[in-house]
């Protein structure tokens, strides 16, 4: 049976062929079962969806609910505040914490008419490739193409639930160094990653401030560029939120006209199959009338790990020094000093990856330290950010492998080193770095797993991305 896209779910209920309300309790149901052998989601939000469902419903019959999202089930990476959902960033530490408002990006969501089904399972505060750094508590999400594999992270629930559900379904991912694009490749699915600015972050569970960005995953091209329009614009409550006026990106068709750059520097140290098929894509378009070229980002690939993980870090250890055990969240009986009862909280609350990376980002701040480490890399970051621009003089889009290997199986990642586990982030935080817009697109199996072909847009181009990312899909059929 042929995938039915969120535009056709759309056209289905305004027609008055589905039930908005049976259509959510089948994918709620499809959510329950998946979730019992996949743990994709940390909480399934059946009685308001279900709420939800029957307000539309009720609504179609006189004509009043109307929308872009109109009945369609999304669901939302466990960092985006929900009002009144469990919003945990997959960490002990924010136990019971239940906002008392919706981020921006679901306020817009709803108002667009979509249905929150649930928050999908994350690496702890988004701290990890491979969705393996789950919180004290948490369930590992396991990829739905093999379970015996890793989803790909941070955003691993959201990618693996959508690679997994036979519903037309959309979810709201958030990246910091790749997290959406690593577990869109990892699992077969698409995801955009937007200008850093582009989407309001009010209401998101920071990781590092400068990185952070909520995006979009979705089936097809088609349905991740139409959540990502209905949740981009200016918000008054982000101060880093841009003006730019917002394009349709879901009415823009594929196009071969662009000039597209191969950033030949990220395939070398892939895995063959991941390069003979991100390859075998680009000759696709070429045939197809793209003209193709190739640059060189060497500052990004020597540099590009080692300078993302000294921001985030730092900035990291910075957002997570909020979790304190008495605010809100995880908290403990108040006895001994300050220092006492801070230290007992987060020892139970924070996993051993967010202690590493609070450790690394609180030496590299500290006085003595911070202009030899934060302040250089920031310096370095803003060289990066004209080796980009300079490549964009030359092209319209670049294109890379999203990640340097196939989803690999747990006991293999459980071999890594950290460092060797932060070096697989090589060909997306680049991108992330200098806060460019860019897109996983499904192109070919390798091992019998999903391969992503990552494509790059300059600053707010994300037209040329989603084009781009639309023709690759149509060749790669």
């Amino acid at each position: 049976m042929k995938q039915q896209t969120i535009s056709q779910l759309i056209s289905s209920i305004k027609r008055g062929e589905i039930s908005v309300v049976e259509h959510i309790e089948k994918i709620l149901e499809e959510a329950k079962q998946t979730n019992v052998m996949l743990n994709h989601f940390n909480i399934i939000a059946k009685d308001s969806a279900l709420k939800q469902a029957k307000e539309i419903d009720a609504g179609l019959k006189t004509g009043r609910h109307k929308g872009k999202l109109l009945g369609v089930p999304l669901s939302v990476k466990d960092c985006i505040c929900v009002k009144d959902i469990e919003s945990r960033a997959g960490s002990k530490i924010l136990s019971d914490y239940f906002p008392l408002f919706d981020a921006t990006v679901i306020a817009k969501a709803r108002a667009e008419g979509a249905i929150i089904i649930g928050k999908t399972a994350q690496d702890e505060f988004g701290f990890g490739t491979f969705s393996n750094n789950t919180g004290v508590g948490f369930e590992k999400p396991l990829n739905p193409v093999n379970p015996k594999r890793s989803c790909g992270g941070s955003s691993g629930g959201s990618a693996g639930f959508t690679g997994a559900t036979k519903f037309a379904h959309g979810s709201l991912g958030q990246s910091t160094g790749g997290s959406i694009a690593a577990p869109a490749s990892f699992c077969g699915v698409v995801g955009l990653t937007p200008t850093y600015g582009r989407v309001s972050r009010y209401g998101l569970i920071d990781y590092a401030n400068s990185l952070d960005k909520i995006g979009s995953i979705g089936k097809t091209v088609e349905d991740a560029a139409l959540l990502l329009e209905v949740i981009s614009g200016h918000d008054v409550n982000d101060s880093t939120s841009l003006q730019e006026k917002v394009s349709g990106l879901s009415d823009l068709k594929p196009s071969s006209d662009l000039k597209i750059g191969i950033a030949k520097d990220f395939f070398e140290g892939c895995e063959e199959g991941v390069q003979k098929e991100c390859m075998k894509a680009i000759d696709k378009l070429e045939k197809a009338g793209s003209k193709i070229e190739e640059i060189s980002l060497p500052l990004n690939v020597k540099y590009g790990v080692a300078a993302y993980y000294l921001v985030s870090t730092t900035e990291a250890s910075t957002n997570l020094a909020r979790y304190c055990g008495m605010r809100y969240g995880l908290h403990d009986k108040i006895e001994g000093s300050f220092n006492e009862y801070f230290s007992n909280v987060r020892s139970k609350g924070f996993s051993q990856e967010a202690k590493r990376r609070i450790l690394l980002g609180t030496f590299a701040r500290m006085a003595g330290f911070r202009d030899a480490y934060y302040l250089k890399a920031m310096k370095l970051r803003t060289k990066l950010i004209k080796e980009f621009q300079e490549a964009f003089g030359k092209v319209d889009v670049i294109v890379n492998p999203t990640m340097p290997i196939v989803a690999p199986t747990f006991s293999e990642i459980e071999e890594l080193s950290p460092m060797q586990e932060y070096a697989m982030d090589l060909c997306t935080v680049p991108a992330n770095l200098a806060g460019l817009p860019h897109a996983s697109v499904p192109v070919g199996t390798s091992k019998k797993m999903p391969v992503g072909l990552m494509i790059t847009a300059n600053h707010l181009e994300e037209e040329k991305m989603v084009k781009a990312s639309l023709a690759f899909e149509e060749v790669c059929k």
